[in-house]
This record gives C-alpha cells, sequence and structure tokens, in this order.
C-alpha cells in the first residue's frame, strides 16, 4: 500500500479509536461472562486479592487462591464457599422447571468449587511447581489477576538489599513466572485474561519508596509490552486489562499523608470501590483503569510538565513526602517488635 494513502488509513483508525472510546463513556459495555472459567488470583488471602476473589465468587468462576499465608487463603476460600452456597439456596429455592436465563445455567451451582495453595510467588520454583498442580488438581487458567504485592517502608539508603530484592520478586518478577507458567494454552486456545493489579506509583513516583516504584514501573512495562506482543501474535481472544490504582486502605500504605487541606478531595480508595472499578475494566475487557479518573490526569501532566514544574506541583499538593509519616511509623514498629524479642 501507498505510504501516504497507509497513513491516511492509520490517521482514521486513530480517530475512529478515540470516537469507540468516548462512546463506552456515554453508552457502558455489556459485562462478559466468566461463569465456569478457572480464575487464579495471587495475593488472595487480604486486601485487594480477597475482594477480587469474592467478586468472581459472584459471578461463578470456579477459583483458584495463591497466598504466602495458608490461614488467611483458607479465610478467603470460606467466604467464597460460603457465597457459592448463598447462590446454591437460592437456586434451590426457585421454582423447578422454569427456564433460566442462559448464563445463570450455563454451569451447575453443586460444580462451582475454590481451590487454595500455599505459593511463595516471588520463587520461581514455587510458582512453576504451584501451577503444575493446578494445571492437573483444577485445569486450565483462563483468567489471571496477578495481584500479590509487599513493600518494604524503608528509605533507599536504610533498606536491606534482601527487602529490595524480595519487593521486586514479588511485585514485578512474580508477574513474568506465571503468565509464563499459563500464557502457553491461552495462546492455543486463543482464549483467557491477564490482569496486572500495578499502582499509580508505576506511572509516577515520589519519594522514599524507590523499590516499590521501581517494581511497579516494572510490572507496567512488562504488561504494556505483553499486550503488545499478544496484538502482534494477533491473538485477540487473550484480553489484558493494567489496574493502577491511587492509594487503597488496606492497611499497607498506612500514615501515609498529603497535604492535610487537599486530603479531603483525595483521599485513600475504599478496597470495595477500587476492586468494583477494576472488575467493570475487566469484564468489559477494558485495557487499562486508572482509580480515580485524576489519576489519567496527573501521568499526562507528569509526561509533558518539566521536571521543575512537577516538583512544585508534588510539594504544593504534599505528595513530595507523602510518603514519610508511614515510613516512620514502619521504623517504629520494627524498633517495638525488636525491643519484645530482646533484640
Amino acid at each position: 500500500m501507498n505510504i501516504l494513502l497507509e497513513f491516511f488509513v492509520v490517521t482514521f483508525r486513530v480517530l475512529w479509536a478515540f470516537v469507540l472510546a468516548a462512546a463506552k463513556w456515554l453508552v457502558r459495555p455489556k459485562e462478559k461472562s466468566v461463569a465456569g472459567q478457572v480464575c487464579l488470583i495471587t495475593g488472595a488471602g487480604s486486601g485487594l486479592g480477597r475482594l477480587f476473589a469474592l467478586e468472581f465468587a459472584r459471578r461463578r468462576a470456579l477459583l483458584v487462591l495463591w497466598d504466602i499465608n495458608t490461614q488467611s487463603n483458607e479465610e478467603t476460600a470460606g467466604m467464597v464457599r460460603h457465597i457459592y452456597r448463598e447462590m446454591a439456596e437460592q437456586a434451590a429455592a426457585a421454582a423447578p422447571g422454569v427456564a433460566g436465563d442462559g448464563e445463570k445455567d450455563a454451569l451447575p451451582h453443586c460444580n462451582l468449587q475454590v481451590y487454595t495453595y500455599t505459593c511463595d510467588v516471588g520463587k520461581r520454583e514455587n510458582v512453576y511447581s504451584t501451577a503444575e498442580r493446578v494445571r492437573k488438581e483444577v485445569g486450565e487458567v483462563s483468567v489471571l489477576v496477578n495481584n500479590a504485592g509487599v513493600v518494604s517502608g524503608h528509605h533507599l539508603l536504610e533498606c536491606p538489599d534482601e527487602l529490595i530484592e524480595r519487593t521486586m520478586m514479588v511485585n514485578c518478577h512474580a508477574h513474568f513466572w506465571t503468565t509464563k507458567a499459563f500464557l502457553p494454552k491461552m495462546l492455543e486456545m486463543n482464549h483467557g485474561h491477564i490482569v496486572t493489579v500495578a499502582s499509580s506509583l508505576g506511572l509516577f513516583s515520589t519519594a522514599g519508596v524507590e523499590d516499590y516504584c521501581a517494581s511497579k514501573f516494572g510490572a507496567v512495562g512488562f504488561h504494556e509490552s505483553l499486550s503488545h506482543e499478544l496484538k502482534a501474535a494477533e491473538k485477540d481472544g487473550i484480553k489484558t486489562t493494567l489496574v493502577c490504582p491511587y492509594l487503597v486502605d488496606t492497611g499497607m500504605f498506612r500514615g501515609c499523608r498529603i497535604r492535610k487541606e487537599i486530603e479531603p478531595f483525595l483521599p485513600p480508595l475504599k478496597p470495595e470501590y477500587c476492586v468494583k472499578q477494576a472488575m467493570r475494566a475487566i469484564l468489559t475487557d477494558q485495557p487499562m483503569i486508572c482509580t480515580p479518573r485524576l489519576m489519567y490526569m496527573v501521568t499526562f501532566m507528569k509526561s509533558i510538565l518539566p521536571f521543575e514544574a512537577v516538583v512544585c506541583m508534588y510539594r504544593f499538593l504534599g505528595a513530595d513526602k507523602c510518603m514519610y509519616p508511614f515510613i516512620a511509623q514502619r521504623k517504629q514498629a520494627t524498633n517495638n517488635n525488636e525491643a519484645k524479642n530482646g533484640i
């Protein structure tokens, strides 16, 4: 094709993409069904991972829960089973012989199950061996939610190398291992969905959490490159969604504070709200979701403004040292634990 003609075709497609994106803002797309599909969630024992598990359970997915903490993972599984029992009771209470709506009849309630595995996603061999167990005991994974995350809570020069490595392994490298474990079958079937739970700190950074920001920037870069690779391979049946929330009130960054006059307008997100927004994006095959939407603007401004202008904005918002109270609390807690243990 003549390059000039191709340029006009590309321009039209770009403009058309803007039109489609605007239409999705006006008309909410229909959510797809995940009933009966195997959904694996890492870091499912608490926080966002637990809430993702409950949301997928309500949509009748077969759940595979991974967490390093066996007890908390089993607690999540208990909540999921409770949801399954409620749905089974509702189905039993319904008048027998009444035709369903297709989606709800797609899978008998008695077949809904949840499987738990104790897995340290920061260890490659552990990920691969657990993934092999999942394939043998459950089946192939259709929806992979890379959610597990950790934070060290130390300034760079005070952070032990082991904690820096741990943050990078869990928050970034684990995405490589889980994806390599489950993507081949998705490619074979041209069906699947990979969700990367990153952070707004994977799009822009702040002081005091260099290891965390680096790991989340890495996760975002990995996700974007993977998405392009799937497009290049013309595997349109495999969807990807990047989740980048603002500070979420899960306790992970307890003590983090921006300027007090600004905080009422930009408070920490409620975990339930964050997950519901992410689920809407996942089930409508939205490539990326930033919560709140203001994060899109912040990312755009960071890309076009001079660095010194960004610094001025950070200082005005109190975002330049927002992590310092959190780090101080973590340091105090560490000192208290050492005192209790007689160290």
